[in-house]
């Protein structure tokens, strides 16, 4: 009885050491950073999550049916994964990569709610297009773009007035115009192709000076005809870009 006694303490003793030793090993470990999960960063504000998550945390804004899960602000990566671009606005870098805008902290980098100015060439693979005032909007990740003519880009935004409250797409968006008949190649929605039009339309006014929505396309001078054809040729050109058929 007393070699068992004895055989059990010694084990029991190996045990105690055993756990001193690993609770100080995993006490010398750096802690794992968070990578999306639940409950590590709240979703944006006005997002407008579901509470659904995904298996990588990533939450799923339904905001205008947008229906795509990104990370919540704060989410830390040690890379960034995939083809991403980088920006500057005030001086600051943020990477923009998949809907999903982050900038530097520490050796990694965080997801963050990018300042309004930023413009970028690319709209996110995955956006919802919402009307307000007339004006098409961009919207991903609870971040809002608008078409900037002058700069040929897309400009992140404040959200609009009234942003819970989308108007629909026009009928007849300003690009609308009798010489020409569009027709949607792939697939495009309403308001994707009212939201084309529109754009198409800034560009060309701004390369020609030709507004058809105005009395006598807003020129000055007799030569109307040509600067309209002119107008017509650049809304084509920018059409089919986009992918429609313009006759």
């Amino acid at each position: 009885m007393r070699y068992r006694l004895q055989v059990g303490a010694v084990a029991l003793a190996f045990a105690l050491v055993g756990s001193v030793a690993l609770a100080a090993d995993d006490h010398g470990r750096p802690e794992p950073r968070a990578e999306g999960r639940p409950g590590m960063a709240a979703p944006r504000p006005g997002a407008g999550p579901s509470g659904r998550i995904d298996g990588r945390g990533q939450v799923l804004d339904q905001r205008y049916n947008h229906g795509r899960y990104y990370p919540p602000v704060g989410t830390v990566r040690p890379a960034l994964s995939g083809e991403y671009r980088a920006y500057y606005r005030g001086g600051n870098p943020y990477y923009f990569n998949g809907g999903v805008w982050y900038a530097p902290r520490g050796p990694g980098f965080v997801v963050v709610q990018p300042p309004p100015g930023i413009v970028v060439s690319v709209l996110p693979p995955y956006y919802s297009t919402v009307w307000f005032g007339g004006n098409p909007y961009y919207y991903a990740d609870n971040v809002y773009y608008a078409w900037q003519p002058d700069q040929n880009g897309y400009a992140v935004v404040d959200p609009p007035e009234n942003a819970d409250q989308p108007a629909p797409p026009p009928d007849n968006p300003p690009a609308a115009t009798d010489d020409l008949i569009v027709y949607p190649k792939n697939g495009q929605s309403k308001e994707q192709q009212a939201a084309d039009e529109f754009e198409c339309h800034s560009w060309a006014k701004s390369q020609t000076g030709f507004d058809p929505t105005q009395p006598g396309g807003g020129v000055q001078g007799g030569d109307v005809d040509r600067i309209r054809n002119n107008y017509n040729r650049a809304m084509s050109a920018c059409l089919q870009g986009r992918g429609y058929q313009v006759n």
